[in-house]
């Protein structure tokens, strides 16, 4: 029987940069999406047994962290239930690869910019629906304002730059319209969805997971890097690809001629950034954004006020879930 295993430490070093990537790329496997509810379940029962002490003698190490590899990839840290399999961030590189690659490919008119923006939205909505600090509740209402919003601002500013590029530059500009579309989207739609945080403030911990309060500044923080984030997550794809485009079409007659191979050719090459950037942009910021309470004593004096009359010895610095 296996008792050395430490199933709510990570493998790697959450401290550093290269110790989250490593991690992120763990834990974000697309071949994680193809589990099964039956292999779910399964991961999620052996975990909790283990932790309660009742798990199957005989139980490997590798069983253990096979398990644990895919829980954490598919059910919500907070609440513990298991999260949509499209909003995911396993399912990153299969979903991502498919809507940017036709981002990318059919950017020459304004109904086909803003069909694939809507689709775009509408994916980005569920994800940043499904990675929310779940202690902060959405309504519907709440929800729906977001998706709408979102949406609009990315239709919008996907029309207006193509508009302004076909009247002022050449056409291999009008190629980052999609880019400037999905990073102005991600400003609107990151922080509507996750609005109650912003509104209410999110759960603080001391460093050792009790918690000793609630801020809006670690709220806003969080879902600040969280934005951050998302934008690193696509940028090589959707800033690099253009320029790979218009070299192939210029120095290969056959390529430019044979337009049919344009989408799944960017749509693979998309899907090959995104393997090694889901991972990197999430590793950016750690898991659990620390604040200090100086900070919140400056700029949020009650969460401050609450803290310290919580707490006998308050912490120097709290910590919040920022989500992903």
């Amino acid at each position: 029987m296996n008792t050395s295993f430490e199933m709510e430490k990570c493998p790697w070093d959450q401290s550093t940069y290269v110790g989250r990537w490593h991690y992120y790329f763990w834990v974000t496997n697309p071949m994680l999406c193809l589990k099964t509810d039956q292999e779910l379940e399964e991961a999620k029962s052996l975990r909790s047994s283990y932790l309660n002490g009742t798990h199957p003698p005989g139980t490997t190490t590798e069983q253990l962290l096979t398990a644990k590899q895919i829980y954490e990839s598919s059910f919500h840290p907070d609440t513990g239930q298991k999260q949509n399999v499209f909003g995911r961030m396993c399912f990153q590189v299969p979903g991502g690869m498919a809507i940017t690659g036709a981002m990318l490919s059919f950017y020459k008119t304004v109904p086909a910019v803003v069909f694939w923006q809507w689709i775009n939205q509408s994916f980005n909505a569920l994800v940043n629906y499904t990675n929310r600090n779940a202690n902060s509740p959405l309504s519907q209402t709440q929800m729906g304002t977001a998706y709408g919003s979102a949406t609009i601002a990315a239709c919008v500013t996907s029309i207006k730059f193509k508009q302004y590029l076909t009247n002022n530059a050449s056409p291999f500009f009008q190629r980052y319209v999609p880019f400037a579309a999905v990073a102005a989207a991600n400003c609107v739609n990151i922080p509507l969805m996750r609005q109650t945080e912003l509104l209410n403030g999110v759960d603080v911990y001391d460093a050792d997971k009790n918690r000793v309060g609630c801020s809006k500044l670690a709220a806003a923080k969080g879902i600040s890097q969280v934005i951050v984030s998302r934008i690193v997550m696509c940028a090589p794809g959707m800033v690099l690809l253009p320029v790979i485009m218009e070299k192939l079409e210029n120095k290969s007659t056959w390529f430019k001629r044979n337009t049919w191979i344009h989408a799944p050719f960017q749509t693979l090459a998309v899907g090959c950034f995104l393997i090694g950037m889901v991972p990197t942009a999430c590793a950016l910021f750690p898991q659990f954004s620390s604040i200090k309470l100086s900070t919140l004593e400056k700029y949020e004096n009650t969460a401050y006020c609450d803290i310290v009359s919580n707490c006998k010895n308050p912490p120097i610095v709290v910590y919040s879930n920022k989500g992903l």
